[in-house]
């Protein structure tokens, strides 16, 4: 079986997972602006990760734009982010309804993983988006536990990257 690791990272934590896994595999490993779908079609496995920002996974549309092509394949999709794993309602509500509108399809599987937030490292637009968005969640009278959760995050600089995450996905795809 054929299997390829393919990323798109702002921040690198993406990186730091997909090279894990392609390593663990043997596999291929490409930045998705160096692959298209087509060279996809060669592959038996194919494993997608990107960050999550506002709940869209980077660069997803490689794969969920060419469904239809990639049909026969087994697929791990894999996300990063600093939202805690056990915020699974979010994970299994707002992000696969904002990246899957009809619904995972059977042949994908989805694996979340902890990334880094370095505040010294984010562009300026996401540092004036973070700051904002904690200004509007600590002006709510009444905050919910995720919008409370929001503003903890707001705050967060430090690296919650942990490559055994990724064991899980490895050996799905074994």
């Amino acid at each position: 079986m054929k299997t390829v690791v393919v990323y798109k990272t702002k921040y690198g934590s993406t990186k730091t997972y997909a090279e894990y896994i392609s390593e663990k595999l043997g596999c291929d490993c490409f930045e998705a602006k160096k692959i298209k779908a087509d060279d996809l079609v060669s592959y038996d496995n194919i494993i997608y990760g990107g960050g999550l920002y506002a709940e869209v996974i980077n660069g997803l549309g490689l794969i969920t734009k060419n469904i239809k092509k990639l049909s026969d394949k087994k697929i791990a999709v894999f996300t990063t982010a600093i939202t805690p794993l056990d915020c699974r309602a979010y994970y299994e509500g707002e992000v696969l309804e904002k990246n899957f509108k009809d619904g995972v399809p059977d042949n994908i599987r989805i694996f979340n993983f902890m990334g880094k937030m370095k505040v010294d490292e984010l562009s300026a637009v996401h540092r004036a988006a973070l700051k904002t968005l904690k200004k509007i969640m600590l002006a709510k009278k009444e905050p919910s536990d995720m919008e409370k959760l929001l503003i903890e995050l707001c705050d967060a600089d430090d690296d919650f990257t942990n490559l055994a995450d990724a064991d899980a996905l490895i050996q799905y795809m074994s």
